[in-house]
């Protein structure tokens, strides 16, 4: 692991939280620098409790082999994603519709130089999720509260969670702001667990 220092830092990280859990783990074939069409190198889930769910990281916004940017102050695009969704009773291994999810939000940034922060929101253009009804829309960034921000040989970065939205609350977000909007979904959620069936917060 010496000639992957950015990815031995983010698994140092997860395994402080986890100890000696093997997570389920999904590897690109082929680099995204070599011509692959995911620019992600890998995703990891873990078996996350209180409340039961998994919770996926990212592994390829930043640099996970050798600095190749100029900016010494982050590692690459200076985050990685944290995705936490609520497991299922009897569920034994975690779904796999978050990894197109995650490499379509990794698209996004690597074509467009757009990279994501706290309080960023943004819409999706349909269901997060074409396998299930879910009114979740749009999206909405925090930093993860467990992992929160590593330093890694290559600088730091933060460890941002992809919160599921309706376009109710999507809409809250811009005429209010974000972080009323993430005050009213983490209120009775703090870690920000994904629930696919929930309705809009804003009714409660």
């Amino acid at each position: 692991m010496s000639d992957v220092p950015g990815w031995q830092a983010i698994t140092a990280k997860l395994a402080s939280v986890y100890g000696e859990q093997e997570p389920k783990h999904w590897g690109t074939v082929m680099r995204y620098s070599e011509g692959g069409p995911d620019p992600l190198d890998g995703i990891s889930a873990y078996r996350a409790e209180d409340p039961p769910h998994w919770h996926y990281v990212t592994f390829g916004f930043s640099e996970l082999y050798q600095k190749t940017s100029k900016n010494k102050q982050e590692s690459g695009w200076g985050f990685e994603l944290s995705f936490r969704l609520q497991r299922r009773k009897g569920e034994k291994s975690p779904p796999e519709w978050p990894l197109p999810f995650l490499q379509k939000l990794a698209r996004y940034v690597f074509n467009t130089g757009n990279a994501f922060d706290d309080e960023h929101y943004i819409a999706w253009g349909g269901p997060i999720t074409p396998q299930e009804r879910t009114q979740l829309e749009a999206l909405v960034f925090s930093t993860d509260p467990v992992l929160g921000e590593i330093k890694t040989p290559h600088g730091k970065l933060k460890f941002l969670r992809v919160i599921g939205t309706t376009a109710e609350e999507h809409a809250f977000a811009g005429e209010k702001g974000p972080e009323k909007l993430l005050a009213r979904l983490l209120k009775d959620n703090p870690l920000g667990v994904v629930d696919l069936k929930r309705k809009s917060a804003l009714r409660a």
